[in-house]
């Protein structure tokens, strides 16, 4: 059954429009009693279409600075649907477009497809889940994008998000001056969702800002664990030992 699943992932895939999904996925679909047009149809609607992707394998970015993905090559990973585990596939992040580029085989000659911004899948990154969410940012602007889970506990989730910008060159306006190319510039950004709160808020890299985004007895306990063990939030490790001392609590 799971080597069927795996042979409908590959050949399902192939559509070449761009569109997001945001419906949901058969219900039997992990019941194992469906039929093989069945099991095509049910993965055919984890998967989204995507734009002339083709073209992306002919693209040469040497005459910028940086990239639009994380990684230029393709990666191993496994893909989700909510905890069901839909095997191996290939990865890329295009980090300023918010898309998640997937291959069955890592072969120069397959095609490239991209996943639905849907939700309840998700593939590994370093052994931690990337999945679709909606977030606040700093600004208090409501955004959707693909955000990596760093920590879970009873009260708090922690998120890493990192996309990219990108910024047009300037030519030399004179002999005196030199042309700026044009550049790909990744940010990092952290998110935390508080048990029964419907929100995910960006967090502000600062040990005291943290601090007064809590509640209650945890706002002097986090402040006094973080100066005793000489923690600074900026750095991702500090962050992490952060949140699993709130968790503690």
């Amino acid at each position: 059954m799971k080597k069927l699943m795996y042979a409908v992932l590959f050949v399902a895939v192939g559509s070449f429009s761009f569109g997001q999904y945001s419906g949901q996925v058969a219900s039997n679909l992990s019941t194992g009693g469906s039929s093989e047009a069945g099991i095509s149809a049910q993965i055919n609607t984890l998967l989204g279409p995507t734009s002339e992707r083709q073209n992306k394998l002919k693209n040469d970015y040497s005459e910028f600075q940086g990239s639009p993905y994380l990684s230029n090559i393709f990666l191993p990973t496994t893909m989700f649907y909510k905890e069901e585990n839909l095997g191996a596939i290939y990865y890329r992040y295009n980090a300023l477009n918010e898309e998640v580029e997937i291959k069955k085989t890592n072969l120069d000659e397959e095609g490239i497809k991209s996943l639905a911004r849907d939700k309840e899948i998700s593939v590994l990154v370093d052994g931690k889940k990337m999945s679709f969410k909606t977030f606040v940012t700093s600004k208090k602007k409501t955004l959707n994008g693909y955000l990596i889970s760093l920590a879970e506990g009873k009260t708090y989730d922690l998120y890493k998000r990192t996309h990219v910008k990108f910024t047009e060159g300037k030519a030399a306006t004179s002999s005196f001056t030199k042309a700026v190319p044009a550049r790909f510039a990744q940010f990092t950004e952290y998110y935390f969702q508080k048990e029964g709160v419907n929100r995910m808020d960006e967090i502000p890299l600062k040990n005291g800002k943290l601090i007064k985004l809590l509640d209650g007895d945890a706002k002097e306990k986090l402040k006094m664990h973080l100066k005793e063990n000489n923690l600074n939030i900026k750095e991702e490790a500090d962050l992490i030992k952060a949140f699993q001392f709130l968790n503690n609590l």
